[in-house]
C-alpha cells in the first residue's frame, strides 16, 4: 500500500519548500514507479499494488501549471548535471564525471518519458493501470485534514465528499477504499474541542462519515488492532518520546481484517499494519534504507545540487562521506529484497499454521519514500514484487477482502501512527494555535454560508467559493505536521498565516460583495487568490452539508 501525498504547493514558494518537492518527487518516485508498473503489466505479473493519490496532490498532477513547470525543472536538473561534468571532468575525477553523466540521462530520460509515453498525464496513466487491474487506486481526504481533531462534522463531511468528488472526475468510477489521513481515527464518543471554550457533545465515529460514503474499507497502524507501544515513525526527529497510546495486547493480529461497525448495520473493514515487515523499511536505527551502500540524501554538491555519495555510515558527518557506487547499491537494494520477501512469507505461515486460515500482510509506505528519501527504492520494491511471485499471492484491498471478509467485528480505540500512537505530533504546545484558527475559520465559514443562503449574486458565490478552499487548505494535517518535526518549520508557519489572512479578508469582503461596493482592488486581489488556492475547480458549497 503506498500512499501518496504532498500539500497544495502551486504558486507557494520553489525551493528549498514549495513547488520543488512537487517536481522532486515526480522525477524521482512517480516516474520511477510507474515505469515499474509498466514492466509488470508487459510482462504480466501478478503482483499488484494498492496505492493512494490524495485529492489536493491529483488536482496539482492534473494542472497546467505543474506540467510546464516540471519540464523547467527537468531541464534545469539536467543542466546543472552536464555543468558538474564539465566541472568534474576539469578536476580529473573521472569517478564523478561519470556519475554526473548518469544524473544528465536520468533527467533526460524523465522529459522523455513525461512527453512521449505518459503525454505530461500522469493520472491518465495512472488510470489505465487501474483499469487494467493492476493497481487500486483509493481515495483520502480532500487536503489530507486531520479527520479526528476537526471541530465540526460538516468539516469531515466535505473533506471526505471533496475528495471523492475529485476522485471521480479524475478516475472515472467511485473509490472503494480510503487512507485516512496519518491513520487517524476516532470512535463515536463525547468529544469537546481540545483547544478554546469546552462545549462537549456526541460525535459519530469516523466510520460512519465512510459507510454513508460508500467507503468499504480503511488502514490503521499496528496498535490500534494489535495492542502494545507504537511504532513512531519519525521519533528520531523529534525532543520527546510519547508513549501515552501504549497499551496492554489485545491478541488480535494484524494480520487478518476485521469490521467496525457503523450505523444501520453497515460495516467498513479495517486493515491493519505489519509491524514484522514494516519496520525493516521504517526504522531509523536498522530499516534499509539507512545501508551504507545507498545514495545519501543529504549531502548534495552545491547548493540544491547532485548527489554523489552514499550513506556510508550514519554516524559520520556529511564530508566524510565516500563515493557512490550504483553497482553495490543495486546488489543491496537485491539483499533486501529477499530479506523482506522471506519475512513476508515467513510471516503468512506461521499465521496460517496458528489459525489454519490464509493471513494478510498490510506494508503501507509513503509513496515519497521510494525513489527521493531512499533513491534505490523503486528497485528494491520491483525486486520484492518480482520476488513474490508464485509464492504468496501480491493483492490490491479489494481484491483481498473480497476472498478473505473479516471474520469478526471489533471496536477501535482513537489514536493515528504518529509518535506515541496518538494525536501528539499534530496537537502540541508548538501547534494549538493553529486548530485555534482552524475552528474559528470552521464556525466562520458555516456562518457565512447560512447568512448567504439565497443569495443570487456571483461574486457572493465567488466569495464563498473561495472562502471553502482557503479553509480545506488551512485544515492540511501537514502544517502541524511540518512543524513539530522541524521538517519545514518556518514553511509551514507562514502557510498558516496566508490561509488564515486570506480567509480573514475574503469574509471581510462580503458584506461589501453584497451591497455591490467592492473596490477594485479587492476584485483583482480575489482573481489572484482564486488563481493560487483552488485546488478543486468543481467545488460544491453544499458539501458542507451532513447527510441524513
Amino acid at each position: 500500500m503506498l500512499h501518496t501525498h504532498l500539500p497544495w504547493v502551486l504558486g507557494h514558494g520553489r525551493w528549498p519548500h514549495g513547488e520543488s518537492w512537487l517536481y522532486e518527487a515526480t522525477a524521482e518516485c512517480y516516474l520511477p514507479i510507474l515505469r515499474l508498473l509498466d514492466r509488470l503489466e508487459a510482462e504480466d505479473c501478478k503482483g499488484s499494488v494498492t496505492l493512494g493519490m490524495t485529492p489536493v496532490l491529483v488536482e496539482m498532477l492534473a494542472s497546467h501549471r505543474f506540467r510546464d513547470g516540471f519540464l523547467a525543472y527537468l531541464e534545469e536538473r539536467a543542466s546543472r548535471a552536464d555543468a558538474d561534468r564539465r566541472e568534474f571532468e576539469a578536476s580529473g575525477d573521472e569517478h564523478a564525471r561519470g556519475a554526473a553523466v548518469v544524473w544528465s540521462e536520468f533527467y533526460q530520460r524523465a522529459k522523455v518519458d513525461f512527453l512521449e509515453k505518459y503525454n505530461r498525464d500522469l493520472l491518465a496513466a495512472l488510470k489505465r493501470l487501474q483499469e487494467s487491474n493492476r493497481i487500486e487506486i483509493i481515495v483520502s481526504a480532500a487536503t489530507h485534514g486531520y479527520l479526528p481533531l476537526l471541530g465540526r462534522d460538516e468539516s469531515i463531511e466535505a473533506q471526505l465528499g471533496i475528495g471523492i468528488t475529485s476522485y471521480r472526475r479524475r478516475f472515472g468510477r467511485r473509490p472503494r477504499g480510503i487512507w485516512l489521513p496519518e491513520c487517524a481515527y476516532r470512535p463515536g464518543s463525547t468529544w469537546s474541542r481540545p483547544v478554546g471554550p469546552a462545549r462537549a457533545w456526541l460525535r459519530p465515529g469516523i466510520e460512519e462519515f465512510l459507510a454513508r460514503k460508500g467507503l468499504r474499507y480503511f488502514f490503521v497502524d499496528t496498535h490500534l488492532v494489535a495492542g502494545g507501544a507504537p511504532i513512531g515513525t519519525y521519533e528520531d526527529r523529534l525532543v520527546e518520546r510519547r508513549l501515552d497510546a501504549a497499551r496492554e495486547g489485545t491478541s488480535r493480529s494484524p494480520n487478518e481484517p476485521y469490521a467496525i461497525t457503523a450505523s444501520r448495520r453497515r460495516k467498513v473493514a479495517v486493515l491493519a499494519r505489519d509491524p514484522r515487515s514494516s519496520v525493516q523499511v521504517w526504522s531509523a536505527d536498522y530499516g534499509y534504507p539507512g545501508d551504507g551502500a545507498y545514495l545519501e540524501f543529504h549531502r548534495k554538491h552545491g547548493k540544491d545540487g547532485l548527489r554523489y555519495w552514499r550513506v556510508t555510515d550514519r554516524r559520520i558527518p556529511l564530508p566524510e562521506k565516500v563515493p557512490y557506487d550504483p553497482v553495490a547499491a543495486k546488489e543491496r537494494a537485491e539483499a533486501h529484497a529477499e530479506h523482506f520477501t522471506s519475512l513476508v512469507i515467513d510471516t503468512l505461515r506461521e499465521y496460517h499454521e496458528a489459525t489454519g486460515r490464509t493471513g494478510v500482510v498490510v506494508a503501507p509506505f509513503d509513496t515519497e519514500l521510494f525513489g527521493h528519501w531512499w533513491f534505490e527504492g523503486p528497485q528494491w520494491l520491483e525486486a520484492v514484487l518480482r520476488r513474490l511471485e508464485g509464492q504468496v499471492e501480491v493483492a490490491t484491498a479489494s481484491s483481498f477482502l473480497a476472498k478473505h471478509p473479516p471474520r469478526s467485528a471489533i471496536r477501535l480505540p482513537e489514536g493515528s501512527w504518529g509518535q506515541g500512537g496518538h494525536h501528539w505530533v499534530w496537537l502540541n504546545d508548538g501547534t494549538r494555535w493553529i486548530w485555534e484558527e482552524v475552528y474559528r475559520a470552521e464556525d466562520a465559514f458555516l456562518e457565512a454560508s447560512r447568512a448567504a443562503r439565497g443569495q443570487r449574486k456571483p461574486i457572493v458565490r465567488r466569495i464563498l467559493t473561495q472562502l471553502a478552499q482557503e479553509l480545506l487548505l488551512l485544515e492540511s494535517s501537514d502544517w502541524p505536521f511540518l512543524i513539530t518535526t522541524v521538517a519545514a518549520k518556518d514553511y509551514a508557519e507562514a502557510r498558516v498565516k496566508e490561509h488564515v489572512g486570506a480567509f480573514d479578508r475574503l469574509r471581510s469582503m462580503l458584506p461589501r460583495a453584497k451591497d455591490g461596493t467592492l473596490a477594485p482592488e479587492d476584485l483583482a486581489w480575489l482573481a489572484a487568490i482564486e488563481a493560487s488556492d483552488s485546488p478543486f475547480p468543481d467545488l460544491d458549497l453544499k458539501s458542507w452539508t451532513l447527510e441524513p
